[in-house]
């Protein structure tokens, strides 16, 4: 009995979520690059202090989805941008939290109607029940794949 053929590539829902990414984040980068001057790992770590407050290294780096090295640059070059204060961490002597300063602030609302207007430009063409379905589905995927 012969084997089977594995499907192609692109019928793979990994290899089409992965591909749905790569094209958002390019426009996206290309968004906060000439909107804010922002590379998008700094708008993503400004994104995330703003929404979470008072994270250190390590969890921007969770809730930015970066690897710890890009999210600390990320914050590093905020901070020299006056957008982001560090302060020592009372729970952890060496560690710093990062929090957005007034300027960070206002930027934070900036970059957030942004990411407001590109997810309506890709999830437009989705009714809103085809929208709540995907975001149930996909919180069902992220839960299951972080366990």
């Amino acid at each position: 009995m012969a084997a089977a053929e594995p499907p192609a590539l692109d019928r793979f829902l990994s290899y089409r979520l992965h591909q749905v990414g790569k094209l958002t984040d390019r426009v996206s980068s290309d968004a906060y690059a000439s909107e804010f001057g922002l590379p998008v790992g700094e708008a993503r770590c400004l994104a995330a202090i703003g929404h979470f407050d008072a994270l250190s290294v390590v969890e921007l780096a969770a809730r930015a989805n970066l690897h710890k090295g890009p999210a600390s640059r990320a914050a590093q070059a905020l901070v020299e941008r006056g957008l982001v204060s560090k302060q020592a961490n009372a729970a952890d002597g060496r560690g710093v939290l990062l929090a957005l300063t007034p300027a960070g602030r206002r930027l934070w609302r900036r970059v957030m109607e942004l990411i407001a207007r590109r997810n309506e430009e890709i999830f437009g063409c989705l009714s809103s029940s085809e929208r709540r379905q995907l975001g149930a589905m996909l919180d069902r995927l992220i839960e299951h794949a972080g366990a």
